[in-house]
């Protein structure tokens, strides 16, 4: 607390002394405005009609490091380049009051750096430290005028900084590719881009965190990582929304998929978190999804995993949450509803934890038709513990599970769902117990508690079932279970 107020007191002394507002002295505080390289003394206008492609280089060129954007709409046909190596430490602010408009192909600012290392401070070279160690990008809106149009580009950059951005109406707002390490955005809005808000494309990136920002309508995805090989990704407290186009190809809110390369540490993304966003939107794109991991098939699968997700809001997509071939992924502590298809689908994956989770449909929130239960198929060594699932009216059960070996539910709460609480096909060591499987609504009759087709070495023990369980014969050990009507 001393030390903030430390901070605040000598912002404002500064303002006071150079006769600028606190926010002004707080947006540049270590430097005077004489040594900032202002676009407009390298000739830039500001008008939206003249090209200051030539005169936002100048400024860039300039070696001063700092490049100011005072209020204007900047036109530019080409892309701004930013050589780190070239230039020396440089940064791009504005105080929120400038526009880039991108008025050509290709990015408005592409930062190239020369790092080939790690995060690991051993594999950094000396010229990287000096030159070109957090760029930062802040405080100015981009737009798109062309199809082609890309808000910021980076590549081989090291602890790239992009803040208080708005990129929008372009194809896309963040574009990361080829060797990006430690990177950070956060205070951005990412919006209405025709491709993918924050792309990962390409690229071998170790430690990047999307904080506090809004990724909405970018028709592409709002988060997505393909051909890309990352560790530690970090995703919180965002909001991501609507980010696929009804018309276009399938994506999701967050997609990361490492489903191309050839084997393993070739494209394969791991080691992360998406805590406490809200992400939803739109439920009818084909095939949407909020949160999708699509590894490559394999026994077990290994190119996509140990993330969790915790603590979000998802709601009004075909599928809340979409695991494929992933390993080791804990899902805790979210609140999902209003899914077409399924609230939950984990197919072919392995060690995934599910706890604590509520699925439930809320007439509130304009009630419809949807699927919104849980799917596990092909699954093996899954604990499934402390689960709501409410009112689901999908095909086969609430909690449904196909093929599936070794795997633990307990704990759970299965309320009010179509055609029965729980279903399970051919699954072998499943063991089911203390659960709460019920549906009391006027229109079930005689309702179907439990329905196991098939299998082999089951446990279903010690459940409340207030309904009929329909056990194959063979298929299970059955002890202490009750009906509760």
């Amino acid at each position: 607390m001393q030390d903030r107020f430390r901070m605040a007191t000598l912002l404002a002394l500064t303002a006071g002394v150079t006769g600028r507002t606190f926010a002004e002295s707080a947006s540049i505080p270590s430097a005077s405005p004489t040594s900032w390289a202002n676009v407009r003394d390298y000739g830039a206008v500001g008008d939206d009609k003249t090209d200051d492609t030539g005169a936002i280089q100048k400024a860039v060129d300039s070696k001063k490091g700092g490049v100011w954007l005072p209020k204007g709409r900047y036109r530019i046909t080409k892309p701004v380049t930013i050589e780190l190596d070239r230039l020396g430490p440089t940064s791009i602010c504005g105080d929120g009051t400038a526009t880039i408009v991108m008025a050509g192909p290709g990015p408005a600012l592409h930062l190239i750096g020369t790092h080939e290392g790690t995060a690991d401070p051993s594999t950094v070279k000396p010229n990287v430290w000096r030159n070109q160690r957090m760029p930062l990008i802040d405080g100015f809106e981009i737009m798109g005028d062309h199809a082609e149009a890309v808000g910021v580009r980076a590549e081989r950059t090291m602890q790239a900084v992009f803040s208080r951005l708005v990129i929008r109406k372009a194809l896309h707002g963040i574009h990361l590719v080829t060797r990006n390490r430690n990177a950070i955005i956060s205070e951005c809005h990412v919006y209405e881009n025709r491709g993918v808000g924050v792309f990962m494309d390409g690229c071998d990136l170790h430690q990047i965190n999307i904080c506090n920002s809004h990724i909405s309508y970018n028709g592409g995805g709002g988060v997505v990582l393909r051909k890309t090989s990352v560790r530690n990704l970090q995703i919180g407290t965002c909001d991501i929304e609507g980010n696929m186009d009804p018309n276009g190809p399938p994506t999701a809110n967050v997609l990361i998929d490492s489903s191309t390369g050839q084997g393993l540490g070739n494209w394969d993304i791991r080691e992360g978190a998406i805590v406490g966003c809200t992400i939803q939107h739109t439920g009818g794109a084909p095939d949407s999804a909020n949160i999708r991991f699509i590894g490559r098939d394999g026994t077990p699968p290994l190119t996509v995993g140990r993330f969790t997700i915790s603590d979000n809001v998802m709601s009004d997509v075909q599928v809340n949450i979409h695991l494929k071939n992933a390993r080791g992924v804990t899902i805790t502590g979210n609140t999902l509803w209003r899914a077409v298809q399924h609230s939950l689908l984990i197919e072919n994956s392995s060690h995934i934890v599910v706890s604590a989770n509520l699925l439930e449909r809320n007439p509130a929130y304009r009630d419809f038709t949807t699927g919104s239960g849980v799917v596990l198929r092909d699954c093996q060594d899954c604990t499934l513990t402390g689960l709501h699932i409410h009112d689901t009216r999908q095909a086969g059960a609430g909690l449904v599970l196909e093929r599936c070996k070794w795997c633990n539910i307990t704990d759970n709460i299965v309320v009010d769902c179509d055609n029965a609480g729980v279903l399970m096909e051919d699954v072998e060591h499943v063991r089911m117990s203390d659960c709460i499987v019920r549906d009391t609504r006027k229109k079930a009759v005689d309702p179907i508690a439990l329905r196991l087709t098939g299998g082999k070495g089951n446990m279903i023990v010690n459940n409340l079932l207030a309904g009929k369980a329909e056990v194959a014969p063979g298929t299970a050990h059955l002890a202490g279970n009750y009906d509760g009507r």
